[in-house]
């Protein structure tokens, strides 16, 4: 069976990429994914608070809502609550590259234009194959439009392509007016990739303090649902690779992800949880299905469920949506 695939200029012997999380901390970890079949690993990310704390456009940004209670820029963690330092970071991108024959895709997570970004170059002169955007922006600003906030992205990703040779990945959520339009213009802006979606950790309230608390809950096979969706719905409308990430489980999740139209397919969430050992049970269950049902390479299921390519496309739309409650009203 021919596992291999094209990630935005990267060939890869398989799509899965570990994505970004505390697993790759660890040398011995990462070399663990390559030893299960990992073809790629993105990196923990670098986040633009440790880099520059001075950053005018950064306070700007950071000081949304903060007005009404002084205390809440203080919810901000300390450079030493972080996993590794700017310093570290890059001597940890240059230990992973002696380590481990496949490519390393560093990961900088922010939200502004600002001087941060040149950072990228760092990541990339420390060895990093590729890299990974990820802007978590959470629209708290009634007075910032959707057209400033898209303006946003654009501009990071073109300020990140002048500074660095290696491909670039945009990071996206879900909640943009016209998911279409922001991935054509970032396409046009030169994203090497787009992978598909960040989950944003909502908080929690904790009664008994009176304080709003961090949640973190991990992903669910049933998240992989909204990917799967926007990445049928764009293949072969875009240059960009398409990546899709959570609640990736399974290998009939890595399956339904390439048959979208997806080039790689990440997980951390069920490594997380069930070890690093899962990657090797989940491309034996890729290529046992693949031989059941007659299927040489991925290549040959790659979009041949998008939206392009079945009988009935409406079904990404909004005919699926009414022939779902139909369906539930006839159970009833």
């Amino acid at each position: 069976m021919d596992l291999s695939t094209n990630y935005m200029g990267l060939k890869l012997k398989n799509p899965i990429v570990p994505s970004a999380s505390p697993l790759s901390n660890n040398v011995d970890n990462v070399k663990k994914m390559e030893d299960a079949g990992a073809a790629a690993v993105v990196v923990y990310s670098l986040f633009e608070e440790q880099i520059t704390h001075e950053s005018g456009e950064l306070d700007h940004y950071l000081a949304y809502g903060t007005e009404s209670y002084a205390e809440a820029i203080n919810y901000f963690p300390e450079q030493e609550s972080f996993n590794l330092t700017p310093v570290q970071y890059l001597d940890h991108i240059a230990n992973l590259k002696k380590a481990v024959d496949i490519p390393i895709i560093g990961s900088l997570n922010g939200v502004s234009s600002g001087g941060w970004v040149k950072y990228a170059r760092n990541i990339e002169q420390a060895g990093a194959d590729a890299l990974e955007l990820n802007i978590y922006y959470v629209a708290a600003n009634p007075n910032l439009n959707s057209l400033e906030i898209e303006k946003t992205y654009v501009d990071v990703l073109k300020e990140v392509k002048k500074n660095v040779k290696i491909p670039v990945a945009m990071k996206l959520s879900p909640f943009f007016t016209s998911m279409s339009s922001i991935a054509k213009g970032l396409d046009e802006a030169g994203a090497d990739a787009l992978v598909l979606f960040n989950r944003f950790y909502q908080p929690d309230f904790d009664l008994e303090k009176l304080e709003v608390v961090p949640n973190l809950v991990l992903s669910t096979n049933w998240e992989m649902r909204l990917p799967l969706r926007w990445i049928a719905i764009l293949y072969g409308n875009l240059k960009s690779s398409l990546g899709a990430t959570s609640g990736i489980h399974t290998h009939e999740d890595v399956i339904k992800i390439m048959m979208a139209g997806g080039d790689v397919a990440m997980m951390a969430s069920e490594l997380l949880v069930n070890g690093i050992g899962r990657i090797s049970e989940i491309i034996k269950g890729i290529e046992r299905w693949m031989e059941e049902n007659e299927y040489k390479s991925i290549d040959m299921m790659k979009g041949s469920m998008s939206q392009k390519k079945i009988a009935q496309p409406a079904a990404f739309e909004r005919a699926n949506y009414m022939k779902l409650l139909q369906s539930y009203k006839t159970i009833l």
